[in-house]
């Protein structure tokens, strides 16, 4: 293919036309949401769709250079020696090592407190993956290895600074310039962030309400969002 590409490991990734078209909605018992999303990625069907015929024993291997991959190491050698084995064709171990890196991604980007293990299973069942590549993947998310997995992918990650402590004082002007008796309230806001800056601004009292509706207004709209997963 013309617009083949080397992914993850180095392995060959087939350009979009080479593709097997998937990514069709994921069923879940009591139309509950899979952790991949409504539709399972393209990349994860294809990949389940390539492990109905594969060994467990090289399912492994392939597995354990993905969370490699994950952990920031070189896993280009690993993924040499199992293309070198002859036991899948360098199309199949793209597509597998590809759709793995997705599902662990997705799935280790969920807290564990919302993403149980028994969920987990259950999602991966529906891709109809064998029995015992599930509880591999099931021993990669919840197991030992999460918290290594957890801080390099938060490293990776481009972060925009947060908000560390909030200081506010209302000021009352009791006249201008313009009018000898003023009164008019106006909230005085300081934002220290985690990057060290801090920011002091001025916030009308109008501006203060109409930001107060809104946050409120999005904290229900995630109440309603987190009610309707339940």
């Amino acid at each position: 293919s013309a617009h083949a590409q080397y992914g993850i490991c180095g392995a060959r990734i087939s350009g979009p036309e080479d593709r097997p078209r998937y990514g069709v909605a994921m069923s879940t018992p009591g139309d509950r949401s899979s952790f991949l999303g409504s539709r399972t990625p393209p990349e994860v069907e294809a990949m389940a769709q390539h492990c109905r015929e594969l060994q467990h024993e090289d399912f492994r291997r392939i597995l354990k250079a993905v969370v490699g991959a994950l952990e920031g190491k070189d896993c280009k050698e690993s993924v040499k020696n199992i293309s070198e084995s002859g036991n899948l064709s360098e199309e199949q171990l793209a597509f597998i090592l590809a759709g793995l890196y997705t599902l662990l991604k997705e799935a280790l980007r969920l807290p564990v407190s919302t993403l149980k293990q028994d969920v987990f299973k259950e999602d991966l069942k529906e891709l109809r993956l064998p029995e015992d590549f599930i509880v591999d993947l099931a021993s990669v998310v919840f197991g030992s290895r999460r918290k290594v997995l957890e801080d390099v992918a938060l490293k990776q990650e481009t972060r925009l600074p947060s908000v560390e402590d909030v200081r506010w004082r209302v000021d009352v002007a009791i006249s201008t310039s313009s009018l000898a008796r003023a009164l008019q309230p106006s909230i005085l806001m300081h934002l220290k962030l985690s990057n060290g800056t801090a920011h002091r601004f001025e916030v009308p009292v109008t501006k203060f309400q109409e930001l107060r509706y809104n946050v409120a207004l999005i904290l229900k709209e995630m109440n309603d969002l987190e009610r309707s997963e339940e």
